[in-house]
């Protein structure tokens, strides 16, 4: 079943504009991972960090959901479908996982913050090179899922050649 033309721009724009935003907020917490790092000043490496657990938990995570519900309602509403074509299905994993892994790092996040509050902490406690690495590995998984939707390379799934074959 697909989606009416409406809907369908309705639901890709969506798309595109939840799985943007996460991909900028992630060059965002990047810039942030370095300041962090590299400031010499100790309020604006105590504030970098104390500004990842609520930016992630207010805007990560909920941009992350925003792009696999649109990207989930997306394939269902149109002729691609979900499970047919291998780099909907690797779309999928990717943004699953990512998902994921934002989610367990939220503890990390508040972890962080934590340590960056505490004025009798010492800077190199405050500093943490996690979120650099996490940023950057985002980066490219999230980079990877644009490449894919963009050149969507060849490849049926077996369910996708079954499809292919019913009248």
């Amino acid at each position: 079943m697909t989606m009416p033309p409406g809907a369908r721009k309705l639901a890709l724009t969506a798309h595109v504009t939840a799985s943007v935003g996460w991909l900028g907020a992630i060059i965002v917490f990047l810039g942030l991972a370095v300041v962090g790092l590299t400031s010499q000043d100790a309020q604006t490496v105590r504030a970098a960090y104390l500004v990842m657990e609520p930016a992630a938990r207010l805007v990560l995570v909920p941009l992350s959901f925003a792009s696999l519900v649109t990207g989930v309602v997306l394939s269902l509403g149109t002729a691609w479908g979900l499970f047919r074509h291998y780099w909907i299905v690797f779309k999928l994993v990717i943004t699953v996982f990512a998902t994921i892994i934002l989610l367990i790092y939220m503890k990390t996040f508040r972890s962080m913050a934590g340590v960056a509050a505490d004025p009798s902490a010492d800077l190199a406690m405050v500093r943490n090179a996690s979120p650099l690495l996490h940023a950057a590995l985002a980066l490219l998984v999230l980079v990877a899922a644009t490449v894919l939707a963009v050149y969507k390379p060849r490849g049926l799934t077996p369910y996708g050649r079954r499809q292919s074959t019913r009248p």
